[in-house]
């Protein structure tokens, strides 16, 4: 799924560094990213979307590593934001604040000044209250908000559960009808400027059917505030398009672009789209050193030092990743492990019934953790978040340290005697 993930001489390489080196240098567990995936994976979208016009705004929440985030502002791309500190990220990464839209149902009064100091492209709202607290805020400051309704168009998609976001069970957007009235008041405000219309159904979605359903609720609508003289700039139809783990069928990005280019053609819309896990997830890995090989009757064990605190998905999702061997040992037996972590919890598992020729010592590749990797870690079992390094052809680069664990109490206090 990733070329530049290879073996050479049973020695896996991302780029042109042997992963083992890697792991020698900055240890393990440690985070890898490859820069050239990253840049690769954009230019998919770039040259889908030819020229039409468009903007990308990568959701920060997918991975927020400010090396993360310098590579793609100079690739040109915008940002999906969803609190004060990813717009610090942001703009600390050389990031435009123009080319950002904040997302999110919580946005405090204190993040919203700060974005609109920043001047921000676009607020989505979430709701009447947080629409009302923007004018208030903007009218203090004598300032126009720019701002798209999000809407909840109520469309079921195949995805977990946790990351589905387009029914009315789900706490973002606002309804159709509802979203008519906020346009309606908005229209008639001079601290709010009506920029255009926005919707995310989820995340990982392996189908264009619901996001084309969602776009033609969202062209009705755009038709609609025109006949009332209430003119949209752009559509944003958030990000979410799903990547392949292990047997997924997802769209190309040809395929996903096309379908949203069909419907808006002769729209005058400019498209805002914000992907997340389809720009990052195959650009990263986790190392990982196997510590012990632990036999029962029933089941074979693999305990790696890397732990659910490292990477949540399997525990959180029952999420799949291949996990491969950084140095293929042909002379040792194949066997079928649980590749499990430190943590104690019995959710700490990382792999389930994994063929594996490895021994105590060795180090696996735990792929496809760009997205939703080192950003959802904890300190759970106190134990240091990993390192995180960038790999560019042949050189590597640290772009976080590993956390120590003096560092985890750092900000902690003993109660006087």
């Amino acid at each position: 799924m990733n070329p530049q993930l290879y073996y050479v001489d049973n020695a896996l390489y991302f780029e042109g560094i042997p992963l083992a080196d890697i792991a020698a240098h900055y240890g393990s567990p440690c985070f890898v990213y490859s820069r050239m995936t990253l840049k690769q994976q954009w230019e998919l979208f770039t040259d889908s979307l030819a020229d039409y016009p468009y903007q990308i705004c990568y959701a920060v929440k997918a991975n927020s590593n400010l090396a993360i985030l310098q590579t793609l502002a100079q690739l040109g791309s915008g940002f999906d934001i969803v609190s004060g500190g990813e717009l610090q990220r942001v703009l600390t990464a050389t990031g435009s604040a123009q080319g950002i839209v904040f997302s999110g149902a919580g946005k405090t009064a204190i993040e919203i000044e700060q974005a609109l100091k920043a001047g921000i492209a676009c607020f989505n709202i979430e709701s009447e209250a947080e629409l009302e607290r923007i004018e208030c805020i903007a009218q203090h400051h004598k300032l126009s908000a720019p701002i798209a309704i999000r809407v909840n168009p109520n469309i079921a998609v195949q995805t977990h559960p946790y990351i589905a976001t387009g029914l009315h069970a789900n706490k973002f957007g606002v309804s159709i009808d509802q979203a008519y009235a906020l346009y309606r008041y908005a229209a008639c405000s001079p601290a709010l400027q009506i920029k255009g219309i926005a919707c995310h159904l989820g995340s990982q979605l392996l189908n264009t059917a619901p996001i084309v359903q969602a776009l033609e609720q969202l062209l009705i609508m755009h038709d609609q505030l025109r006949c009332e003289s209430i003119f949209l700039d752009h559509i944003n139809l958030g990000g979410g398009l799903g990547v392949r783990y292990h047997q997924e069928k997802p769209p190309t990005r040809q395929e996903y672009i096309t379908a949203l280019l069909e419907k808006l053609s002769g729209t005058g819309l400019r498209l805002i789209i914000e992907p997340g896990r389809s720009l990052v997830a195959h650009a990263g890995l986790l190392l990982t050193r196997v510590e012990y090989l632990k036999n029962r009757e029933e089941k074979q064990f693999v305990i790696v030092d890397a732990g659910m605190n490292d990477f949540l998905r399997p525990a959180l999702y029952q999420a799949w990743h291949d996990i491969k061997e950084v140095t293929i040992r042909s002379e040792l037996l194949q066997q079928n492990y649980d590749v499990v972590g430190p943590v104690c919890e019995s959710s700490d598992v990382l792999g389930i019934d994994r063929s594996l020729r490895i021994q105590a010592g060795d180090l696996l590749a735990i792929t496809s953790c760009g997205a939703y990797g080192f950003c959802m870690s904890s300190n759970y079992n106190t134990r240091p978040r990993a390192a995180e390094v960038m790999v560019d052809g042949d050189y590597a680069y640290l772009i976080r340290a590993r956390e120590t664990i003096p560092e985890l109490f750092a900000s902690e206090s003993l109660l006087p005697h």
